[in-house]
């Protein structure tokens, strides 16, 4: 399926076309304007009671939970294109499977068990003489 455009993919109703993977960078970009505006915020407001609890906001708790809300939020949009890619993979192999003929069961599908093998041959043995009235030669002819 050709690539389409920003716009044209925000407004395929039929979903068709993916957005996520084309906003994701300003998704983070935005996550981290937020994380630091909040930071000061935060700093602020510490330095508004006092002076001494504003230092250590300053220098210990807003740089450390700025962190590990980035942390945070970067580790979520991942599995987001984690995600996606795995989709985009499968599209993929099964674009290739169908092209090469490959039958199979389809999606979701499991694969039917191998055949059992053959059962084994019976062991060989020699063949048995049968059991009967022994064997007698014929009468000699007759003199004349």
């Amino acid at each position: 399926m050709p690539e389409q455009g920003f716009l044209a993919s925000l407004f395929d109703v039929e979903f068709k076309s993916l957005i996520t993977t084309k906003v994701i960078k300003v998704l983070y970009i935005l996550s981290m304007i937020v994380i630091g505006l909040a930071a000061l915020a935060f700093v602020g407001a510490a330095f508004a009671n006092s002076v001494a609890g504003g230092l250590i906001v300053l220098l210990i708790v807003a740089p450390l939970m700025a962190l590990l809300y980035l942390i945070y939020v970067r580790v979520l949009l991942e599995i987001v294109i984690a995600v996606f890619r795995i989709m985009e993979t499968n599209t993929e192999l099964v674009t290739l499977q169908r092209a090469h003929g490959g039958g199979g069961p389809g999606p979701g599908v499991a694969a039917p068990p191998p055949p059992p093998p053959p059962p084994p041959p019976p062991p060989s043995t020699p063949p048995q003489p049968q059991a009967g009235p022994p064997e007698t030669q014929p009468p000699p002819p007759p003199a004349a």
